[in-house]
């Protein structure tokens, strides 16, 4: 791979994730179009253009850059319950979507760790 944060399993990940919240935005309603569904994209895709945007500086600006990304996730995870309040995903989904924050945000955590180290 051409660049060094391809070769991090978090973003890879990430960006996986991104594509879910693209194929589950696609059945929202129309009329959030610019509400939840514009907040949830940009939400998932700030999570991994974060890692890559910081792989390319400082490791103290990396980590800052992380931390950017986890608050991305945290996003996420409200925006996610607000969808499932209003009907948008049903539990399966939202759950299977939860873990996958889950996992990305301790990843994240175990980057940030290691850089420290």
């Amino acid at each position: 791979m051409g660049f060094n944060f391809e070769n991090l399993d978090v973003y890879h990940k990430a960006v996986d994730f991104a594509n879910d919240i693209y194929l589950l935005t696609k059945t929202f309603p129309k009329d959030e179009m610019f509400g939840l569904t514009s907040q949830l994209r940009r939400a998932a895709v700030s999570i991994s253009l974060n890692i890559s945007e910081g792989s390319a500086r400082s490791k103290k600006d990396f980590s800052r850059f992380i931390d950017v990304a986890r608050g991305s996730i945290f996003e996420c995870v409200t925006v996610l319950q607000i969808s499932l309040k209003q009907g948008y995903v049903d539990k399966k989904n939202f759950t299977n979507l939860q873990n996958k924050l889950t996992d990305l945000s301790k990843m994240l955590s175990g980057l940030k760790r290691s850089m420290n180290q």
